[in-house]
């Protein structure tokens, strides 16, 4: 299954942060936080303004971003849990 998000709104998988602290401690899955970080999987067409017109989002497929910890729905393709938010959710895009 396919999904193509629609208007301003992009689709993006957590990307898994190391588990192991500076000083070798391993931390468990049910201690560790969800991340706030990941990678733009699709884009959608645009934000429609109030004159009608679309302007094209400044995201691309690819972009690795940072997002707020509530930001955004869980949902899940061929059993992979994807996000589905605005935009305007995202608060930085991360340049390596």
């Amino acid at each position: 299954m396919k999904i193509r998000p629609l208007a301003d709104r992009v689709v993006l998988k957590r990307v898994e942060e190391e588990r192991v602290t500076p000083g070798g401690i391993v931390i468990p899955d049910t201690a560790a936080e969800k991340p706030d970080r990941g990678e733009i999987i699709a884009v959608g067409n645009g934000k429609v303004l109030d004159n009608g017109e679309v302007r094209p989002l400044e995201l691309k497929v690819g972009d690795k971003v940072l997002f707020g910890k509530y930001a955004g729905s869980t949902v899940k393709v061929d059993g992979e849990e994807l996000l589905v938010m605005r935009e305007d959710d995202v608060i930085a895009v991360i340049e390596e």
